[in-house]
């Protein structure tokens, strides 16, 4: 949760937990950190982008990147930022809506497919027939045309119910997995968040849809009277990274309120909490919800106190940086501009190490490229495109 852009000075507090561990230097699930410079560097790549949110690789080397304010624009493997690409849908901008996630299809060479996903004002069509205002994060599918300018058969296949009248907590990360089905990520939408626990809605929810927008028949709950079909898992916050691991398992990180960020590893049809449990406190401070743990509620498998407020999430399945960091998780921080890696063993974190220090720009999105390196997009009116170089 970026708190420090949303809340007065006045209302940050920090509990005494948390500024104990600060002063350790340590996470509150205690695992082991390293904060030593690591042997790599920033390279920029591009620069000139508004808010850049997303990034997407295309097969002759260069980026699809979205900015927040509704316009995706390829960038060229030297640096180019061209214009912005016509056929972009009317996108709901505020707060923290715009466009948002960008994915190519697994078979982009084949089809020039892409998937994005942005907050979408209401209209009959979007609201179930209805007139209410509102908005919610929709997903849309799309063909990039041969000369990269437009995009062509635009549709949507998917849009959040109910909409509601919020620029806060959109979430909006897509994942495809190997049979071209989608996970995407939705947020609570922040003043609905008691709706994280119900199942007759999709705010604060992973959702499971094929690239047509269908439920498929072994989603979880597709046949539980009065549960939605589309949903994988529930009882999330506001999920602002999502990815597959080298084993083709979807990982995801949510916002906590002021601190309990967590990572989590969504089974089916598992409740992840929210807004019954966490490792954060009410903004302001004061006890939420009603504790860190309850039973029939998953625990997370690692949690920062106080927050980071992750962004991006990507696996390095690569040796570009050496063997000891191949098979890491690496994180982005929007608050401290830093650069988490995760070592794994087991499906659980063991120890954490923070890149970039100092660096002083928001990590707004994390990407391995084809190349095996890992790619970022910083989030700032001056935005920039980066690649982590080994040294």
């Amino acid at each position: 949760m970026k708190f420090i852009r949303k809340w007065p000075l006045a209302l940050i507090h920090k509990a005494q937990v948390a500024m104990f561990l600060v002063a350790m230097g340590a996470t509150a699930n205690s695992v082991a950190q390293n904060t030593a410079s690591a042997p790599v560097s920033l390279v920029p790549v591009a620069t000139g982008l508004v808010n850049p949110w997303a990034l997407a690789f295309l097969p002759d080397g260069q980026f699809l990147v979205t900015e927040r304010a509704g316009r995706m624009r390829i960038v060229s493997g030297s640096g180019q930022v061209g214009p912005a690409l016509t056929g972009v849908p009317a996108v709901a901008t505020g707060g923290q809506g715009g466009l948002l996630d960008v994915v190519t299809d697994t078979d982009f060479a084949q089809n020039r497919r892409i998937f994005f996903c942005f907050s979408e004002a209401a209209s009959a069509a979007s609201n179930g027939g209805g007139s209410g205002g509102g908005n919610s994060t929709a997903l849309a599918r799309a063909s990039l045309s041969a000369d990269g300018r437009s995009l062509q058969n635009v549709q949507v296949i998917f849009s959040q119910r109910p909409k509601v009248t919020s620029s806060l907590h959109f979430g909006c990360r897509i994942v495809q997995t190997g049979d071209g089905n989608l996970f995407l990520t939705l947020g609570d939408r922040y003043h609905r968040k008691d709706d994280a626990q119900k199942l007759d809605n999709h705010h604060g929810k992973i959702i499971r849809i094929t690239a047509d927008g269908a439920a498929p028949p072994e989603n979880p709950f597709a046949k539980q009277p009065g549960a939605l079909a589309e949903i994988w898992s529930y009882g999330h916050r506001n999920s602002q990274g999502a990815t597959l691991a080298p084993d083709g398992k979807l990982w995801m990180h949510e916002h906590g309120p002021q601190g309990g960020d967590e990572v989590n590893q969504p089974q089916p049809g598992r409740n992840y909490g929210w807004p019954v449990i966490t490792y954060g406190e009410n903004y302001g401070g004061g006890k939420l919800g009603e504790g860190t743990a309850k039973a029939g509620m998953e625990q997370p498998l690692h949690y920062w106190v106080p927050s980071i407020a992750p962004s991006g999430m990507a696996f390095l399945t690569s040796t570009r940086y050496g063997a000891a960091w191949q098979g890491s998780l690496f994180v982005g921080s929007l608050k401290f501009g830093t650069l988490h890696r995760l070592e794994l063993a087991g499906g659980k974190v063991q120890r954490e190490e923070k890149l970039l220090q100092g660096n002083g720009e928001r990590i707004r999105d994390v990407r391995q490229g084809p190349d095996g390196l890992l790619y970022m997009v910083t989030d700032s009116p001056q935005g920039r495109l980066l690649r982590l170089q080994p040294k």
